[in-house]
């Protein structure tokens, strides 16, 4: 077996040998049935775009306080001194994921929710890299699970409630009360969620936030999003990095991208 970036690779000979393997378990994705599909239709309805509630979001930083254990307060609060003198540091300004569970806690942006058989996707507004795959087929962890931004997560329903365990999350992926405040995870990262209606057009998403190396215990917290059926509400696209290219064109007149100028890593004022 090798190794990429930090990913298993593994090389033909291993491939094959795992291949049969499967091929004598039984089939990984098996194809749905006509019960599967219609068995979706018993589940609760969550279509729509859902925007989140942030009057909400910021309530809960006083109402549900993290508990920060002593270094990660030390970290908290010298972000916040620099927030509040005007010189926020922005977490998630790099174009990469903001991942689990910030996503879930500080999202601006709206999401779409959608059931098929043995799975359930969110789909965020803000770049390709908002995506999670939530596995409901019976399927356990894996048993080593490669670590990414959102982890790997495993869901079950109890009755009209999506019950989510999410382990194998990166440790650089951050526990994040703002787009400013926020530290790594630094591994280890549990995240038990509990995702249901509270009313026609509110889905709530109470969470367990276990992260024994920043936070003294584990966190308990809500977060709320509305249903919105208009128009106006639907989920657009977002390329994070198209903001540093500017139209241009090529020797051969092809429309291409040409990146703008940058200071400290903004656009350069024209």
């Amino acid at each position: 077996m090798k190794f990429f970036r930090g990913r298993r690779v593994l090389t033909a000979s291993v491939l094959c040998v795992c291949a049969l393997g499967q091929a004598l378990a039984g089939t990984i994705d098996p194809r749905p049935t006509p019960a599967d599909w219609a068995a979706l239709a018993k589940l609760p309805d969550w279509s729509g775009t859902w925007v989140p509630n942030i009057t909400d979001q910021s309530r809960r930083i006083k109402a549900d306080p993290t508990p920060w254990n002593a270094a990660a307060a030390r970290q908290i609060k010298a972000m916040e001194a620099e927030e509040d003198a005007g010189r926020p540091r922005g977490l998630f300004v790099n174009c990469l994921p903001e991942g689990m569970p910030s996503w879930m806690l500080i999202s601006h942006n709206a999401l779409e929710i959608l059931f098929s058989p043995g799975r359930v996707t969110l789909l965020g507004e803000s770049d390709g890299n908002r995506l999670r795959r939530i596995y409901t087929d019976g399927r356990g962890h894996a048993a080593d699970p490669d670590p990414s931004f959102h982890g790997d997560s495993i869901g079950h329903w109890e009755g009209t409630t999506l019950v989510v365990d999410t382990v194998g999350v990166l440790p650089q992926s951050f526990i994040a009360v703002s787009e400013s405040v926020g530290v790594p995870n630094n591994g280890d990262l549990h995240v038990i969620e509990h995702l249901y209606l509270a009313g026609p057009d509110t889905l709530h998403d109470d969470l367990e936030i276990i992260a024994p190396h920043v936070l003294s215990r584990p966190w308990k917290t809500t977060r709320i999003y509305y249903r919105q059926r208009a128009k106006k509400y639907e989920i657009l696209e977002g390329v994070c990095l198209q903001g540093s290219f500017t139209d241009g064109k090529d020797k051969d007149g092809n429309a291409i991208f040409v990146p703008v100028p940058q200071i400290d890593g903004n656009p350069k004022p024209q």
